[in-house]
């Protein structure tokens, strides 16, 4: 008790800092105008791809389907994700704006927490809506129907901002008295507990037991989905059916590998002898590749959004001729 009070006195008699200072990355000027450039771009074809895939899933009768409405829930993450994070990458690259207010800060870890939950949840009703199809098809309109599908969401979304909300309020317990330099080019959770005047190990704790339910968790029934949809896989005896199946289901298993590898080696493995570029290099998975790969993937190797766009693209030109 008397060490809790000494403890408490000498945060009162300390300043309170207001704001951070966003180191970004440690190169030359050259690099990182290059890396402006590349960035943006990136950031463009995230927004563009992301669009295209929502505008199509909105605007296509095909794809009113729970597949593709998860899908859309999946876009407006990455979408949401990405411009969290990267236009304050964009200034930091520019050397300019590389302070940060308190609050924004703290806004910005409960965004991307609460977008990198969603995610995981998301790629977990997809993994359950995949097997439904392939190893129940006969009952996957009764079973996934738009009542059960609308719950799963909202429940996804609503787990998610209350996971992420617990963090931000343990995170609003610690005092902050300097120094003020974030070694991150965003407020990353882990990079500004570093600069906690006080113990934190009750936010490791939940950090981890959070990334056990959010990641290893719903990593396993991912896992023990796609187990069952490959033997149902295996015994489909059209070739056709077979490699419709392998199409759909290899783009999703191709984005639960990015995201849910760089996650856990991110914030369940030892850190390495330089931690804090190993978290810049993985959060840019978060934050810019996985947002702009994504509609790629699912894009590429998904012949039902292919077959959407020329539908698309045919109805455009009809109209122009028109």
């Amino acid at each position: 008790m008397l060490d809790y009070f000494c403890h408490r006195r000498m945060w009162e008699n300390q300043t309170m800092i207001t704001e951070f200072i966003l180191l970004g990355f440690s190169i030359g000027s050259e690099i990182q105008i290059f890396l402006f450039v590349l960035f943006s771009l990136f950031y463009v074809l995230t927004l563009l791809g992301n669009g295209i895939i929502l505008g199509l899933i909105c605007l296509d009768s095909h794809l009113h389907i729970p597949m593709y409405f998860f899908l859309s829930h999946l876009s407006i993450v990455d979408i949401s994700y990405a411009s969290n994070n990267v236009p304050k990458m964009l200034v930091i690259l520019l050397n300019k704006g590389k302070t940060i207010s308190f609050a924004p800060c703290i806004m910005q870890i409960f965004l991307y927490l609460a977008f990198a939950h969603v995610e995981c949840l998301i790629l977990v009703v997809m993994s359950y809506d995949r097997y439904v199809a392939i190893c129940h098809p006969l009952r996957y309109t009764v079973i996934m129907s738009w009542r059960l599908c609308t719950t799963l969401t909202i429940i996804s979304w609503a787990f998610s901002f209350l996971l992420a909300l617990v963090h931000v309020v343990l995170i609003l317990r610690l005092p902050f008295c300097g120094p003020q330099e974030v070694n991150h080019f965003f407020c990353e959770i882990l990079s500004v507990l570093k600069l906690a005047c006080a113990d934190t190990q009750l936010n490791q704790l939940v950090i981890f037991t959070a990334c056990v339910f959010i990641l290893v968790g719903p990593l396993c029934l991912v896992l023990i989905s796609y187990m069952r949809i490959l033997s149902a896989i295996l015994r489909i005896q059209s070739g056709e059916g077979r490699k419709k199946a392998f199409s759909t289901c290899s783009s999703h298993l191709c984005v639960v590998g990015l995201f849910f590898g760089s996650a856990i080696i991110m914030y369940m493995t030892p850190k390495s002898s330089h931690p804090e570029e190993q978290q810049k290099i993985l959060s840019l998975f978060y934050s810019l590749f996985n947002p702009m790969l994504n509609p790629l993937i699912y894009s590429l190797r998904n012949a039902e959004v292919k077959g959407a766009l020329r539908r698309m693209l045919k109805k455009e030109n009809h109209s122009s001729k028109m």
